[in-house]
């Protein structure tokens, strides 16, 4: 929807500038043709009213070539031809009011003596809509950013009460703490580690949680002690690959990784006799970073209520953070689930 169509008071201020304009251009034809100030004004204000509605385009040209992602050449050449084109079909409606107006009444107004000025008059008002159309659509995403800027603020918040909840989980609890209970008699050292592992890994959750964005290599630590847990659990059954190739410094939203790693266990090797790899791998280029998570799993299993809320969570965080910039891919060959994660590379 256009702007003006938005508020009845924004297209009483569009009539009321372009009144103006008309004014504008009626001085300017007075001081070009000597008219009078009555003919002038009968010629520029119903030209400049036409007109007001042809620059209305100019907040659809501003849309379809936006600052950010049009280059310069692609800017200068569709400026220049959408102000030359409307100024061309206000001078052809200038030739012919100014016929009507020296017919009906009677004002010595030719269009060769109007003509050069209402052109020149049309480019430059066009570029100016223009203008004003950039710094409206710059200040609307200006906007829009800081309402992303507060989803992310409350998704982060909701993301870090569900990654708690899903690490304090009774699932997750209940299966750790039955295991160093069973690791106590057979195996105590191994008890121990798990019950250190634990707390270390509840109390690292905690700390990053409280940050809305954290580097890349602390995540991938945060999710490497949350397997090295499984790993006390399962023991030979699980092994784990965590590779990272450069995007350690990269700042991504924190606690992102952690219902993806989750998800690999629990509804992949945690159900094959012969266990399998955990594989998590990060690497970036000059503007993009690329994170995956994939591990196999068994095809009969029959598939849990509940799967795919934590890739719902880790979406809605990335639409939220980056908008249409970052993306979630699952992909689902060979018996194996593999999740693709790309977002923009920012360092701070």
């Amino acid at each position: 929807m256009h702007l003006l169509l938005g508020r009845s008071g924004r297209l009483a201020l569009y009539v009321g500038l372009w009144s103006l304009v008309g004014a504008v251009l009626a001085l300017l034809l007075v001081g070009q043709t000597g008219l009078g100030w009555s003919g002038a004004l009968l010629l520029a204000l119903p030209l400049a009213s036409l007109y007001s509605s042809v620059c209305t385009s100019a907040w659809y040209v501003a849309r379809t070539t936006p600052l950010n992602t049009s280059g310069v050449p692609r800017l200068l050449a569709t400026a220049l031809g959408a102000a030359l084109l409307s100024s061309t079909a206000l001078m052809l409606a200038a030739r012919v009011w100014s016929f009507i107006v020296r017919q009906w009444f009677r004002v010595d107004a030719t269009f060769d003596a109007i003509g050069s000025t209402v052109f020149a008059f049309g480019v430059i008002i066009y570029l100016l809509s223009l203008a004003v159309s950039y710094v409206v659509a710059a200040s609307e995403r200006a906007q829009a950013a800081e309402r992303r800027a507060l989803e992310v603020q409350v998704l982060s918040r909701e993301a870090e009460l569900r990654s708690l909840r899903a690490q304090i989980d009774p699932h997750f609890l209940f299966n750790s703490l039955h295991s160093i209970s069973a690791l106590t008699t057979a195996n105590p050292a191994g008890a121990r580690r798990m019950s250190l592992l634990l707390g270390d890994f509840l109390r690292q959750s905690l700390k990053f949680g409280a940050e809305e964005r954290i580097p890349l290599e602390r995540e991938l630590m945060l999710a490497q002690k949350y397997l090295e847990i499984e790993q006390v659990r399962y023991g030979d059954r699980l092994k784990v690959e965590v590779h990272n190739d450069g995007a350690g410094a990269c700042l991504v939203p924190s606690l992102l990784l952690q219902p993806l790693v989750e998800n690999a266990v629990t509804h992949g090797v945690a159900h094959l006799l012969d266990g399998g790899t955990v594989r998590v791998s990060a690497s970036r280029t000059p503007s993009r970073v690329s994170v995956v998570v994939e591990s196999p799993y068994d095809p009969d299993r029959p598939k849990r209520k509940g799967t795919g809320v934590g890739l719902a969570n880790v979406r809605s965080r990335l639409r939220a953070t980056y908008g249409p910039d970052a993306a979630l891919e699952t992909i689902d060959e060979n018996n194996h689930w593999r999740v693709e994660m790309t977002l923009p590379a920012t360092e701070s």
